[in-house]
């Protein structure tokens, strides 16, 4: 067994490193030549402009690094989608921090950039803390303009958003650092306190080119909507710096101004370390994501003190309902168990499935969890719901539809974690990115799919292979085979937790043992922001 579990462990740690050689090359940017040119300019990249703002204390939990991680080959690459973001402490205040990247294509808009961004909002909005943007951009990406300009997930949401965190008393500061050009212009402006950096600041609606070629006037940036122009002359910026530390000097000024006061109180008692070493997360997890594993050792290295208590412990055993407390706040948690079980009727039940008692138990654990305003946290390792005549004649989607209610209708804050599998209908119901958690993170062993690749290249096969019939065609074993095989492996490279992270599907990937500092941090989050009542619809009980 020691020797299975070792081999989990270099297994896992493998896959971490891997990640964290691919974060590493992702945070160059536009790479070592054009950063070197912002630096000649005298400015700060964009992470060194985040670690010079943040409280040097603070952790800076980083959202989106893989957002369109070989997305736009054609065009050269954008890596993190050309800007650089996440949650940090300013002056002790939890915050937004957004920063456009110049490395990369200048720091302009591809459709990512703007998917990135309108999620930076979403986080400030649901938890209702304050956002700064440190601009530096040159603009929509025009070659991809039709994928960015006119819908409702596109650039111009960011502006609605302004305006909207404006009327909800959000704090926005803003800190023109670069390029602020045309619609872009309008982010700074519509923020609360609007800053320019000096000889390498600028903003206006069209540069001097556009400006000659739509009107003939003849005028350099500088003049047209530099830091004197846009502070001394229009108004439009309340005040220059000479150089992008003081710049930043002031925006920690500014974010200790700000008052902030929880609107909800979590309980929490003092944090108890885990009996367990958080590194023994590496050793829990198989290799094979097909094998069965001690589900509630995870939850042991993640809870305070390795204690939790069970919910129906002996009833819906596919699903592990539990109390427990992280960084000494108290949680439900909502866990697939990946061992095989025995249900009280004397049914072997297959592990990471939802059968219709796990899903009636879990339903009935978020009502109570709501009821009693504690936080809910997700573990996802789910192959789907139960399938079969049996499930079916028992009820399985009524019982699925009561748990998706309940997930939709919770209104305490919701952390997801994807630590293996999370496919189909079992990823809504274990409230996956479509239900709105207030961060979703997923570990280097995550997969996520609407079913298993193996699975779905059997299916398509089976497609594949009906379809020729029709034209009169066979296929023989060898030919079989090199289609199933090609089709899984496309599959699988869809199911990565890098291809999920570069769609935006997840928050971020994460060490695993970083899970209760994601936690701890949502929650004191969420404390920001008002709780609804909770309202079950029309589930049934």
């Amino acid at each position: 067994m020691d020797l299975e579990l070792n081999k989990n462990e270099d297994h896992n740690r493998l896959e971490l490193s891997k990640l964290k050689k691919l974060k590493t090359k992702i945070a160059l940017g536009g790479g070592k030549k054009s950063a070197q040119k912002q630096k000649d300019k005298g400015k700060l990249l964009a992470r060194e402009r985040i670690n010079y703002l943040k409280d040097e204390e603070a952790d800076f939990f980083e959202i989106g690094s893989f957002a369109a991680n070989e997305m736009y080959k054609e065009y050269g690459e954008a890596p993190a989608a050309g800007v650089v973001g996440g949650i940090t402490k300013v002056s002790g205040k939890w915050c937004v921090v957004v920063a456009n990247d110049p490395t990369v294509k200048a720091g302009a808009w591809f459709p990512m950039t703007g998917k990135k961004n309108l999620r930076f909002q979403e986080i400030a909005m649901e938890n209702r803390i304050p956002i700064i943007y440190l601009v530096d951009s040159a603009g929509v990406f025009l070659p991809m303009q039709n994928e960015i300009f006119a819908d409702k997930e596109h650039f111009g949401r960011i502006f609605r958003n302004n305006a909207k965190m404006s009327s909800m008393g959000i704090t926005q500061i803003a800190a023109v650092m670069g390029s602020c050009v045309a619609g872009g212009a309008y982010l700074p402006i519509m923020s609360d306190d609007a800053i320019i950096v000096e000889k390498t600041g600028s903003i206006f609606l069209a540069g001097s080119y556009l400006v000659k070629a739509a009107i003939g006037e003849d005028i350099d940036n500088e003049n047209l909507g530099g830091s004197k122009t846009q502070t001394d002359v229009s108004g439009v910026i309340d005040d220059r710096f000479p150089s992008e530390e003081k710049a930043l000097d002031r925006i920690k000024y500014l974010m200790g101004q700000t008052n902030m006061e929880p609107k909800t109180t979590f309980e929490r008692h003092t944090p108890i370390e885990p009996k367990l070493e958080l590194s023994e997360i590496y050793r829990y997890l198989p290799i094979d994501r097909t094998k069965t594993y001690e589900t509630k050792k995870l939850i042991e290295v993640l809870v305070d003190d390795s204690r939790f208590e069970e919910y129906k412990a002996n009833y819906g055993k596919t699903i592990i309902c539990a109390w427990a407390r992280i960084e000494g706040y108290n949680v439900g948690i909502v866990a697939n168990n990946r061992q095989l079980v025995k249900s009280a009727k004397g049914e072997m039940q297959v592990g990471g499935v939802i059968y219709s008692d796990s899903a009636d138990k879990a339903a009935r654990f978020i009502m109570n969890c709501n009821q009693k305003k504690i936080p809910l946290v997700f573990l996802h390792d789910v192959t789907g719901f139960m399938v079969g005549s049996r499930s079916e004649q028992g009820g399985i989607i009524k019982d699925g539809a009561k748990m998706v209610n309940a997930v939709s209708n919770s209104t305490v804050p919701k952390f997801s974690v994807i630590i293996g599998n999370s496919y189909g209908a079992g990823n809504y119901a274990m409230c996956g990115k479509a239900f709105d958690p207030r961060f979703i993170v997923a570990w280097p062993s995550a997969k996520i799919a609407v079913m298993g690749g193996e699975q779905a290249a059997k299916t398509l096969l089976q497609i594949e292979k009906s379809r020729l019939n029709k034209q009169g065609k066979q296929i023989d074993e060898k030919e079989e085979k090199n289609l199933l095989n090609n089709i899984i492996s496309k599959y699988d490279a869809q199911t990565t937790p890098i291809y999920a992270a570069s769609q935006l599907w997840v928050d971020e990937i994460i060490d695993p043992i970083q899970t209760r500092k994601w936690l701890y941090m949502g929650i004191e989050l969420a404390s920001f922001s008002n709780i609804e009542s909770f309202n079950v619809g029309i589930l049934q009980t």
